[in-house]
């Protein structure tokens, strides 16, 4: 009898499905044996070194996979853009086409595609792992460009990624194009120049870049791909991206990426669509081939040269780029025939109904070994709404295998209780509930809002809090009620999201220090505007301004929780303190839990101050770390927070060693306090 997964033994609610969970863990052991018949999937994985041009000792070579094409030629700028002899592809077997070409056919720079013909028709296509793709700035054609620049000299190595010592993951999520406050599309450079120390200084430890992935769309946000294994040139060159990851590296800061396997752009000049004249090349056919949600085409995962495909690009962004990881973007689009719309996943019955898409979850699988076999030290992430259990497991004990799994439903619970809930109903408690609601055996990223969150159609936390106060009132001196009661909210929503992690805490580029307003990438709506596809750096550098408050509120609290969230280990391994609920009274709105020797204190009434409130913590004395009403974080002050704290004993609780800590509380802070003897 085969031994229980760790994963079913873990959870006795699991156990029901055991066969069901068995099945995708053997499956994904029998597909990767099937595919590379032994050979280490890292070894195996290798497909960029052969498909696409190649620049040789002798000259060039292009590879492209196109079973059904008859006849495949080279034709750009070396040959006029003509149907050329000298430019065909000869088949070579399995579907595989090739060329070999001298060293004078072609040049570095030089824009071309391939001319794809099939039985019954033709069409002109940018090879499948193409590596540099161009768009003209007048017709807004997209090409392929040869690029064959010196190999770039790394300066750093990278750093440990996942396996931080202490405090967990910190991510700053960002987007290239509109990291400037100049109304354009901004650079790797410019990101590397002007935002990267910003993030050093804040005292994250890992960056997670979206739209790296050459998309036709800039609106798209990137998750519209075209070519899989091109870095997108609308932010500069390859060489740039190198250099902005290097310097990361140098900093001590991860670099991640939004990869984007879920699905691919039905662009045909772009992208994978109909490339060889077969519309299930890459692609399921029939029903399965469009996405009912996004306009996009679903990748067929149980083929085995889209396998290869796609794996290989998970390791080439790795190897070529020295990315440390990846951000899986809609994996429960994947994992579901359904792709999740309309589904409640109110119970684990709901994950193994025979909704599953099996060969989705084998890639997963396959794609975290391969990931870590590549580095050891990788961070791999999954956004995943559905709950999927297993899914931050590793593969041995029954898992998928990601490192994390994002909380989504945390930013989420945020905005609708912002917008539903009034302040003197909110509960302390259930807010604690939220941020800690979560499977304690797969480590999460939380956050309070991301990219999401703030795009056109919503608001960013603090502009939904404050609205059009932040106009007129977000200067010293100049505040309102809704000012300052937007200002403190917003710190204390970061340090409970933040304090409580089981993993690791996300923001999004500006949300840090109460970016205003909302994210809307040019489009015919907004006659092209790049107006609100920016982040304003001027508003948090000016120090008459709270934004600057708020950014120092941010590192601060960043620093303290990396510093001093000290990691613990049980039989599951490394993983941060637990956090004890110390006290909950709805009534008061007061919340306080523990995390190792520190303590977190909350009082959310807007209304009421306390002086000497009471609650049992461990015996002992206790200094004060950090305080959101703290004036250099445009709060009030009422504290003074060099006083040190001493627990009152009391005979019942003697022999727990617990006595009554007792604090001034002002209305809408927090504290947090550390155990010194």
């Amino acid at each position: 009898m085969a031994k229980k997964l760790r994963l079913v033994e873990s959870d006795p609610y699991l156990q029901p499905y055991e066969s069901a969970i068995r099945g995708r863990y053997e499956y994904a052991i029998r597909k990767e044996q099937e595919i590379t018949g032994g050979t280490p999937l890292a070894d195996w994985a290798t497909g960029y070194l052969y498909f696409g041009l190649h620049h040789t000792g002798e000259g060039w070579v292009l590879r492209e996979w196109a079973p059904n094409a008859t006849a495949i030629y080279i034709k750009g700028d070396m040959n006029g853009w003509q149907k050329d002899e000298n430019y065909r592809l000869q088949p070579v077997g399995n579907g595989v086409w090739e060329a070999k070409l001298p060293e004078s056919a072609m040049q570095h720079g030089q824009l071309y595609k391939l001319l794809v013909e099939w039985q019954g028709g033709y069409g002109e296509r940018i090879p499948s792992y193409v590596r540099r793709v161009v768009q003209d700035d007048n017709t807004k054609i997209f090409s392929a460009q040869v690029w064959a620049q010196p190999e770039y000299k790394w300066k750093h190595k990278a750093v440990k990624g996942g396996k931080q010592k202490n405090g967990g993951l910190f991510i700053y999520e960002c987007h290239i194009g509109m990291a400037g406050e100049a109304e354009k599309v901004s650079s790797y450079e410019e990101f590397r120049v002007n935002v990267l120390p910003r993030v050093a200084d804040l005292g994250y430890n890992c960056i997670q870049i979206m739209a790296i992935q050459e998309h036709p769309y800039y609106g798209s946000f990137g998750y519209h791909v075209s070519n899989f294994f091109a870095a997108s040139s609308r932010f500069g060159t390859p060489e740039e991206l190198k250099a902005l990851i290097d310097d990361a590296h140098g900093r001590g800061i991860a670099v991640i990426m939004d990869i984007v396997h879920s699905h691919a752009v039905k662009n045909e000049l772009e992208g994978l669509g109909n490339f060889d004249g077969t519309p299930y090349q890459y692609f399921h056919d029939g029903g399965r081939r469009e996405h009912p949600a996004w306009d996009s085409l679903c990748f067929n995962y149980g083929k085995p040269e889209v396998l290869h495909f796609l794996l290989s690009n998970c390791k080439f962004w790795m190897d070529e780029y020295g990315f440390d990881g990846f951000r899986f973007d809609g994996v429960t689009s994947m994992m579901y025939l359904s792709h999740g719309l309309g589904e409640d996943f109110n119970g684990y019955g709901s994950y193994f109904n025979g909704n599953e898409d099996g060969d989705a979850i084998m890639y997963l699988t396959l794609a975290n070994k391969l990931i870590h076999e590549v580095k050891k030290n990788a961070i791999t992430i999954a956004e995943d709404m559905s709950g999927m259990p297993g899914l931050a497991c590793p593969q041995k004990d029954g898992g998928v295998g990601f490192d994390y799994r994002l909380a989504m439903g945390i930013p989420d619970f945020w905005i609708k209780y912002i917008k539903e809930v009034k302040d003197e109903d909110w509960k302390a408690g259930h807010i604690l509930y939220e941020m800690t609601n979560r499977r304690q055996d797969e480590k999460t990223i939380s956050y309070a809002e991301s990219h999401d969150q703030a795009l056109v159609g919503d608001k960013t936390i603090i502009f939904r809090l404050i609205d059009a106060d932040m106009y007129w009132h977000f200067e010293h001196g100049h505040s309102t009620y809704m000012v300052d009661r937007g200002i403190a909210l917003h710190k204390m929503i970061r340090l409970i999201t933040a304090s409580t992690i089981n993993g690791g805490y996300l923001t999004f580029m500006g949300n840090e220090f109460g970016h205003p307003e909302w994210i809307d990438f040019p489009r015919q709506g907004n006659d092209w505007s790049y107006k609100y596809a920016r982040r304003q750096w001027s508003l948090v550098d000016n120090p008459n301004y709270f934004f600057a408050d708020l950014n120092r509120f941010d590192k601060a609290m960043v620093q303290l929780l990396r510093e001093k969230l000290q990691m613990e280990k049980d039989e599951c391994g490394t993983h941060l303190p637990w956090v004890y609920n110390l006290w909950d009274n709805e009534g008061d709105q007061v919340v306080a839990y523990r995390r190792g020797k520190l303590i977190f204190v909350f009082n959310w009434n807007g209304q009421k101050s306390f002086p000497d409130y009471g609650f049992l913590a461990p015996e002992g004395k206790y200094k004060v770390l950090l305080n959101t009403d703290a004036r250099e974080f445009a709060g009030f002050g009422q504290s003074d927070d060099s006083v040190e704290h001493f627990t009152q004993p009391d005979p019942l609780y003697a022999p727990d060693h617990k006595g009554w800590l007792k604090l001034y509380l002002p209305a809408r802070s927090a504290v947090v306090l550390e155990q010194v003897e």
